[in-house]
């Protein structure tokens, strides 16, 4: 059932992320509505691994996987929208492929990403890797970065034009309500780019451990 969520919240991010593709409010907040709903899955996963005892290394790998499959098509789809800079999905998609390429090789030695066979052994690699404060702040910012950013981008040109030609009286009850979201919107923009910023800087941060910890696997290699 974990693996199963876990799929099916890939397949959710996909849906939502092709929606920002097309310019209507509906399609906008139903990809708001699905993100949070990918978001929440992935934790729901992990709770359901845990308490049906369905852990174990394909489901640990596999929600890498998960989590590595839905950051990078919003960094990716984000930056080709031009919401931002193309540096940051290059930076994402690096730094993934690098440390997975490291986790491989300490998975064939029996050492997992997280969890009692985690591949981090000094106590500030295992903070800023697999505690679950560093997962919880780094899943946290992304998140935020990720529904924030759809409400940033919301079409509120193609609603406009919708509440021309409705009715005046809905209209101007419409226009009104309308005009908050789109103020609260604006409001939080600083906020959402700063969540982006930050959830780049966890990333770099949370893989740099990895990558240097990782040495000690290529020594015993070249050692058998």
């Amino acid at each position: 059932m974990a693996n199963f969520i876990t799929i099916l919240r890939m397949i959710i991010a996909f849906v939502a992320i092709c929606l920002l593709f097309f310019q209507t409010p509906a399609c906008y907040i139903t990809a708001f509505i699905l993100t949070i709903i990918a978001i929440w899955f992935d934790g729901l996963d992990g709770f359901v691994a845990r308490l049906l005892n369905e852990s174990s290394k394909f489901g640990a790998v596999l929600d890498i996987l998960g989590d590595r499959v839905v950051e990078n098509i919003y960094w990716i789809v984000f930056a080709v929208l031009g919401w931002i800079p193309v540096w940051v999905p290059l930076i994402v998609v690096t730094r993934g492929i690098l440390t997975d390429g490291v986790r491989s090789i300490a998975l064939e030695q029996g050492f997992t990403a997280f969890g009692s066979t985690t591949m981090m052994k000094t106590k500030l690699g295992h903070f800023l890797v697999a505690s679950n404060f560093s997962r919880g702040s780094y899943a946290v910012t992304k998140a935020l970065a990720f529904a924030l950013m759809i409400l940033c981008n919301f079409p509120f040109a193609t609603m406009n034009l919708f509440l021309q030609g409705a009715d005046p009286t809905l209209s101007a009850q419409a226009t009104a309500a309308w005009g908050t979201f789109h103020n609260v919107c604006i409001a939080i923009c600083p906020f959402a780019h700063f969540c982006v910023y930050a959830a780049v800087a966890f990333c770099v941060l949370r893989g740099l451990p990895v990558l240097i910890e990782s040495k000690r696997f290529f020594v015993e290699d070249k050692k058998n």
